[in-house]
């Protein structure tokens, strides 16, 4: 679920996980997809005065590579 939605060029939040598809542990997810090799960037996001993360997939080319 988690990595479909990265996977569609989406960001996601903790709140956007519990919201679509009942996630509750976000940052464990995350970093799950990442020990199994993905590259999933952290954006930390002001919402009024709170600060939080934003998931984003790095796109890899057809190669394998990370690209820019």
């Amino acid at each position: 679920m988690i990595l479909d939605h990265l996977q569609k060029g989406d960001g996601i939040t903790a709140l956007d996980s519990l919201r679509l598809y009942g996630v509750l542990r976000l940052a464990a997810r995350i970093e799950e997809l990442r020990k199994d090799g993905h590259i999933i960037q952290t954006h930390i996001v002001k919402v009024g005065d709170k600060e939080i993360a934003r998931y984003t997939l790095v796109k890899e080319d057809t190669d394998g590579q990370a690209g820019h």
